[in-house]
């Protein structure tokens, strides 16, 4: 079995292997990682990740935990394509650490709002109608404006 376009997620395959469908297995080692590939009926496909790509495992032994966990314990293993040189010394993904950001400015954001809104229930004044403020704001336009057409005329 090689790795296919066809993929099948987590979920699918946790069935298939609970209902005793999957056939066969295999474990394929790409570049400087693992993938999976199952055999149910003639289908073969590979597990996919939540984005809907091949999975990738950087361990070997995280593979063999998975695979155990959903009910998978025996296949076989290709190791002609592994390439242990390959896996990266560092995990530093920039994507990650910019989405990580824009996350906690996002959650600053929103605690600043809720702060905002709850000083404003907790205000005892009485409230003040949409129709009123702008009523108020019209007519300070409007006196600006008359100041500055004397101004000019003057």
């Amino acid at each position: 079995m090689d790795i296919t376009a066809d993929t099948i997620d987590h979920a699918s395959l946790a069935l298939l292997a609970q209902a005793g469908a999957v056939r066969a297995a295999a474990v394929i080692g790409h570049g400087g990682g693992w993938g999976v590939v199952v055999k149910c009926g003639n289908t073969e496909r590979a597990l996919a990740a939540r984005r809907g790509a091949v999975r990738t495992f950087r361990k070997f032994e995280t593979l063999v935990c998975y695979l155990k966990q959903i009910g998978i314990s025996q296949y076989h293993v290709n190791a002609a394509d592994f390439d242990p040189q390959a896996i990266k010394a560092s995990r530093a993904r920039p994507d990650a650490s910019e989405r990580m950001r824009s996350a906690f400015e996002a959650k600053a954001h929103t605690d600043w709002v809720r702060e905002k809104v709850a000083e404003t229930l907790s205000d005892p004044r009485p409230n003040i109608g949409h129709r009123q403020v702008m009523d108020e704001v019209q007519a300070l336009i409007e006196s600006k404006r008359k100041q500055h057409a004397s101004k000019a005329t003057a």
